[in-house]
């Protein structure tokens, strides 16, 4: 039998709400992405306005000490009875919390210099273009041509067939190839190759060796010169060691990519979210706030809702207003919070580190987020969205937050050494080796043993691939 009942259970819910969630998306954002979408806020929120420079100076004198700085706007909160519609006293509000904005400044101190001045280089594919117009392309080659340098990579490697370039263009394969050796004829040399020896060879030509040998170890052992395999071209090749030496040292001198030089990829320049300076003994840390827009609640608004403004369209539209108000206040609050969050974040770094941040990358400590976040008092998953696509600027140089949280590695004498400053250890006996003898990893191991360092070969190896340094049988050098 089927029957209806009702049950009354007590259940515990963790439901976010939306001004925690606004706060826990903005947490996360890069520098870049929190301003985009704080234009994009005031763009849909007419309550935001952006505060005027006078208004910032007004401010930033009643601003006596910078302890009290981090702890503006942290005591109070909005709050209201029943709906929150007509119990909400406005006018104390606004005396309270007046113009709201990010409560950090930073003083005038001298930022670290910027290169402000930028200009615009030629691709590869404009430069290319541009030769041909000055080169003997006939009208039905100029096509094929374009066609040919729009298909190179990168590098200047040509990464389509001569088949499917010819049936793009409907031309023959062969006239096809001819038109790529005239492209192969311009400048940089090598450019428009289809594999490495053809790119080796070209520039061969092109530079006028006139060097059998280097034509046939380019030819015939390409493979055995990336593995410095000698012995093995002086055996096949039936020459001496010198002879093979002084070949290996011109090739040496050719560009495997010869269209990097012109590649269209800019360096990505890191702007801070934080500065450290070292004054005296100590470290001071100043929030970035450059660029980043002071917001305050506009005053056509606060009229409105002081009742300043009395009139039967102001009056209809005070519902939609105080939404608005509301969601200003959320993300002014929640910005507040973030540059609190990332102070709080930054101060405990710097603490936990200051060996490194006095003596450099070899004291670099075994640090994970419970470490920050025990300090803090705040959960790991929060410092790890602080950490995230988040900078700092030291006298060391610039260092992404989460560069400074890194496994520890155990010393023979029982303590521990961050991974990071292993890297570096690693990467000083690499630069100090003999290029004729260098070490192996094996080898690196017993060399760390002496700097009271318990470490495995393969994780010697792992380091050593992910700093992008070759093993020892491709960084030995008999020259």
């Amino acid at each position: 039998m089927i029957e209806l009942k009702q049950q009354l259970r007590l259940t515990q819910q963790l439901i976010m709400t939306p001004q925690l969630q606004q706060s826990i998306k903005l947490l996360q954002l890069s520098r870049l992405e929190l301003v985009n979408a704080i234009a994009q806020e005031m763009q849909e929120n007419p309550v935001l306005e952006e505060k005027a420079s006078e208004e910032e100076a007004e401010e930033r004198e009643k601003v006596q000490e910078v302890d009290e700085i981090k702890n503006v706007a942290a005591t109070k909160e909005v709050t209201g009875e029943g709906d929150g519609k007509e119990d909400f006293d406005w006018n104390s509000y606004f005396d309270d919390y007046g113009p709201l904005g990010v409560t950090y400044y930073r003083e005038e101190t001298e930022n670290p210099s910027w290169e402000n001045m930028l200009t615009s280089a030629n691709t590869l594919s404009e430069y290319l273009t541009w030769q041909l117009h000055l080169s003997d392309f006939s009208a039905e080659e100029m096509p094929a041509a374009e066609q040919i340098i729009g298909n190179l990579d990168v590098n200047g490697y040509l990464v389509a067939t001569l088949d499917e370039m010819a049936e793009a263009e409907h031309v023959s394969p062969e006239m096809m190839e001819r038109v790529l050796a005239k492209v192969q004829a311009l400048d940089p040399p090598g450019i428009a190759a289809r594999d490495l020896k053809e790119c080796l060879l070209i520039q061969i030509r092109y530079l006028g060796i006139d060097n059998a040998l280097v034509t046939e170890i380019v030819q015939d052992h390409l493979k055995d010169l990336e593995t410095r395999n000698y012995q093995k071209i002086v055996k096949k090749q039936g020459s001496t060691i010198d002879d093979i030496i002084k070949a290996v040292r011109l090739i040496s001198t050719l560009d495997p990519r010869p269209g990097l030089q012109y590649s269209d990829e800019r360096p990505q320049y890191v702007v801070p979210d934080v500065f450290v300076y070292k004054i005296g003994d100590e470290y001071k840390i100043v929030l970035n706030d450059d660029g980043l827009p002071k917001l305050k609640i506009s005053n056509f608004y606060k009229e409105i809702m002081s009742g300043v403004v009395d009139s039967e369209s102001a009056s209809s539209c005070k519902d939609y207003i105080r939404e608005k108000l509301q969601s200003a206040t959320w993300l002014i609050k929640s910005i507040q919070q973030r540059q609190r969050t990332i102070y709080r974040v930054s101060e405990s770094i710097v603490r936990h580190q200051r060996d490194f941040f006095d003596r450099g990358i070899n004291y670099l400590k075994p640090m994970v987020l419970r470490d920050i976040a025990d300090d803090v008092e705040m959960h790991e998953s929060t410092i790890s969205r602080v950490t995230t696509n988040k900078y700092m600027h030291t006298p060391r140089g610039i260092y992404e937050l989460k560069y400074f949280f890194n496994s520890g590695i155990n010393r023979t004498d029982g303590s521990s050494i961050a991974s990071e400053s292993v890297k570096e250890k690693i990467r000083g006996i690499i630069v100090e080796e003999n290029p004729q003898k260098p070490y192996n990893d094996s080898q690196i191991v017993d060399i760390l043993k002496n700097y009271g360092i318990s470490i495995a070969r393969r994780t010697v190896a792992k380091y050593r691939e992910t700093m992008g340094i070759l093993p020892s049988s491709k960084r030995k050098n008999l020259f």
